[in-house]
């Protein structure tokens, strides 16, 4: 190939992805909330699941973004890794719709008189909108037409270049010499980080004679294993929930890759007569666009009935010891771009440790020995750690944003996790008093008192994390009202008991600091109950205004 000829091919590559590129990111906004909805009411089943990841990638033109969204929602808990198995199996079988699109209209269709108009249609559609949705529908359409001008200029570059004798002979050397067309395919969609890319050039250097049939299968091979690397790349360092759903679209692929290369003579021989059989010419193009769909297909077939173990072997790794309690397992890069999404994701990261703050303190209440203590110790500094994390990522969804509704709804969040760690200060205090005996009390009358007004404590701080819509204003001063006085009363008698001699002063200044701390954590527990509330009715509207913009 010379160089003005590496030039043209280079640039059909970049005009290639830079039509998907567009087309995909287009369609994504174009679609707004209803990738979410679609994938929360379709994935209650694995078969659901299925139909949905190959409806929803053939719209977006993007498996890697609907894996991504994937990911992002069994990070939030919205869906479970079970139910995401079967949406990824789905997008590896929507993105061969891109080898239908390059075999039926890349070749029979003159692609420059198809993509100017669509190019002009979306940028003046793009012009005259000010933003929004039908702003992203403009990008797509301008994309799908880059999209075939760039397939326009690789078919131009493949007219007519190379020697096919040569090649042909390289695919002679047997399974090596198809092992080094995978390698090729894999190559390709690594540097270009799209398998659509791969297929693209694969089957425009098939249909120009280029490289022989059965090459050109073992490329498409390579490229369905190349794809996985931006996975990989994207749950590196990531949750590992990201870890586990990357994993299984490599399992997949690989399984699905094994299966096509060893019956990869009979699969070309099954596709070229299921292209005759629907009246479809057996060009190469289409001959692999077939094989492409049966490879997913076959795939999907062999690994179904192993789903469930294959659940049962990801859950068991990527667990990080000693620090399982203080790595979030919500929080995802990938979400950052959906905002209701992202704040999901917080939102049930800051429950986790609001259910750990809960914990500790209701521990420390009911025990006293220096073991609990040292689990308290652990689980505070896993609660902090926690906390930074949520804190952190709250400052990335603002900063990925830059929305006002969303920026208004973090202060409630970050007041939310600073009560929980104040909880959990508190549950050290109480922990420590209990060890040391000082909170025990001889005279029975007030034992019972204070053994009454704790019990009191932890129902209320085990209430404050139930029916969250209950805690408005009021409902939390009440109970707090409610406390006080008990409280009150109890101190008094303390006092009282001090002055006469019945109780000495240095254990009443141990009994007092630990019913104030015990106060103290109820006062925190419903705080941290009420701004929760206030955070998730701020995450519903934005949700429900999702909705209304896409029903206009």
């Amino acid at each position: 190939m010379n160089p003005g000829a590496l030039a043209t091919f280079l640039g059909g590559v970049g005009l290639f992805l830079l039509g998907m590129r567009l087309m995909s990111d287009g369609l994504r906004v174009a679609a707004g909330p209803a990738l979410r909805d679609v994938l929360a009411a379709s994935t209650r089943s694995r078969l659901r699941g299925l139909f949905s990841g190959v409806l929803i990638t053939s719209a977006v033109q993007s498996s890697s973004a609907v894996i991504f969204a994937t990911i992002g929602f069994v990070n939030a808990g919205l869906l479970t890794l079970y139910q995401s198995i079967g949406v990824i199996y789905g997008a590896n079988i929507g993105t061969t719709l891109t080898s239908w699109v390059v075999a039926l209209v890349g070749f029979n269709v003159d692609l420059q008189a198809l993509a100017l108009p669509l190019i002009a249609l979306g940028v003046g559609l793009r012009l005259v909108s000010g933003s929004g949705r039908r702003q992203a529908l403009g990008d797509a359409l301008a994309g799908l037409g880059v999209f075939f001008l760039g397939l326009d200029v690789l078919q131009q570059s493949f007219a007519g270049v190379g020697d096919p004798q040569l090649i042909a002979r390289l695919a002679d050397y047997g399974l090596l010499g198809l092992g080094l067309f995978v390698g090729a395919g894999i190559v390709i969609t690594t540097l270009t980080q799209s398998s659509s890319a791969a297929l693209a050039v694969t089957l425009t250097a098939a249909a120009g004679g280029l490289i022989p049939i059965q090459a050109a299968a073992a490329m498409l091979i390579g490229a369905a294993l190349g794809t996985t690397s931006t996975a990989v790349f994207a749950a590196l360092g990531a949750t590992a929930n990201a870890q586990r759903a990357a994993v299984a679209h490599v399992i997949f692929n690989l399984v699905a890759g094994v299966i096509s290369f060893a019956a990869l003579p009979w699969l070309l021989s099954l596709a070229t007569v299921l292209a005759e059989g629907v009246g479809l010419q057996a060009q190469p193009a289409v001959v692999l666009a077939v094989f492409h769909t049966l490879s997913k297909l076959l795939g999907v077939a062999a690994i179904w009935p192993l789903t469930g173990r294959l659940v049962e072997w990801l859950e068991a790794r990527f667990r990080r010891r000693g620090e399982d309690r203080g790595q979030p397992i919500y929080l995802d890069s990938n979400v950052l771009a959906t905002p209701s999404l992202a704040l999901e994701a917080v939102r049930s990261e800051a429950e986790r440790c609001g259910s750990m703050a809960r914990q500790m303190i209701c521990a420390a209440i009911s025990g006293g020995d220096r073991r609990l203590y040292g689990w308290i110790e652990q689980e505070q500094q896993a609660l902090e750690r926690l906390v930074v994390a949520i804190n952190e990522f709250a400052n990335r969804i603002e900063r990925a944003q830059r929305d006002e509704s969303v920026s208004a709804s973090l202060p409630n969040l970050l007041r939310v996790t600073q009560y929980y760690q104040d909880m959990a200060e508190r549950a050290l205090v109480i922990a420590e008093i209990k060890h040391s005996g000082n909170g025990e009390l001889a005279e029975r009358r007030l034992a019972g008192d204070l053994d009454k007004l704790m019990a009191k404590v932890a129902g209320k701080i085990e209430a404050s994390g139930q029916d969250a819509d209950r805690w408005n204003r009021e409902a939390v001063d009440a109970e707090l009202r409610d406390l006080e006085g008990d409280y009150q009363r109890l101190k008094n008698r303390l006092l009282r008991a001090s002055a006469e001699g019945r109780l000495g002063v240095r254990q009443m200044v141990a009994v007092l600091d630990l019913i104030s701390a015990a106060r103290r954590g109820v006062d925190q527990a419903l705080k941290a109950a009420r701004y929760s509330r206030k955070f998730q009715r701020a995450v519903r509207s934005l949700q429900d205004d999702d909705q209304a913009q896409e029903r206009v």
